[in-house]
């Protein structure tokens, strides 16, 4: 999933939307995303390639 990507990547990781902090996990097809915290507007992002793609156009809504 986030394998590829170093922990201290991920420290810094924030959503660029809200500014909350990402968690890994998978999506509903199984592919590796990040969830965003944010308890009024979660959003998820792709992980490609071990690659988070942090684009709004390209999250969807949790």
């Amino acid at each position: 999933m986030t394998e590829n990507v170093d922990p201290w990547v991920m420290d810094i990781l924030r959503c660029p939307v809200t500014g909350a902090t990402l968690v890994p996990t998978t999506g509903p097809d199984g592919s590796p995303e990040l969830h965003s915290t944010d308890p009024d507007r979660p959003l998820a992002y792709p992980v490609r390639d071990g690659i988070p793609v942090l684009l709004e156009t390209d999250a969807r809504g949790l």
